[in-house]
């Protein structure tokens, strides 16, 4: 079957496994592949192993790959990396998820230049959950304000929030900050009845971010191997 669906086979398994452990049904996780720097006929390969969902992190790079693949049925293209504004119709246009709002001039630009044919953009907040500084995201306290003014934009449908924690070899501390984006998440139910979605987790913490509640597991290596050396 080849190197990616044996890849996959073990990952789902691991998600599987880690949800069992916490009781969890596996079905509320769903598996995103991380496809950037991959070249489109490896994706091909990992979309005939059943994989539907991926995500790009550079735009250029993704819209090609969109295009590339626009042949391929009932693929999900999730924008996963920074935005710039000069950026946003491209990621209106051409992805169906986008994990990195985190400042109200994107998503208002999102909104404005998503295609009026196209089902709303699925929005997910990005937050600086451990105030990394070479992070992109909100601070936690200013969460709530900006989920309610993307709620309020047309075109755009919110769905939850993003975090990447800073890598760490201390479970109980990677759990805790896991526990805080949960607690987060809960905290703009409460005003967002809507949100759905924590995406959260990588190949090295996705069982900690599972048994703190993820919902979206972002893995790349594990699935594709290491990537290309840039040039």
């Amino acid at each position: 079957m080849g190197i990616i669906y044996n890849n996959l086979q073990t990952v789902r398994a691991q998600i599987g496994a880690a949800c069992i452990q916490c009781g969890r049904n596996p079905d509320e996780v769903a598996l995103l592949a991380v496809s950037k720097t991959m070249a489109a006929d490896v994706v091909r390969q990992a979309y005939a192993a059943g994989q539907r969902e991926f995500g790009e992190n550079y735009i250029q790079e993704g819209v090609d790959k969109v295009q590339q693949l626009a042949d391929l049925g009932g693929v999900v293209w999730h924008m996963i990396g920074p935005i710039q504004s000069n950026k946003t119709r491209d990621v209106a246009t051409h992805f169906d998820w986008v994990h990195s709002v985190d400042r109200l001039k994107i998503a208002q630009r999102l909104a404005e230049q998503r295609p009026a044919h196209l089902p709303p953009l699925n929005v997910c907040i990005q937050v600086n959950i451990d105030g990394g500084t070479n992070k992109s995201g909100v601070v936690p306290s200013d969460a709530l304000a900006l989920a309610l003014q993307v709620q309020a934009l047309p075109q755009l449908r919110l769905r939850g929030i993003m975090a990447i924690p800073e890598p760490t070899t201390d479970s109980i501390a990677n759990s805790l900050i896991f526990a805080s984006v949960k607690s987060l998440f809960f905290d703009l139910k409460t005003q967002c009845a809507d949100l759905d979605t924590l995406s959260m987790g990588m190949s090295a913490d996705m069982q900690a971010a599972i048994s703190q509640g993820s919902t979206m597991v972002r893995v790349g290596t594990a699935i594709f191997g290491q990537r290309p050396a840039k040039a």
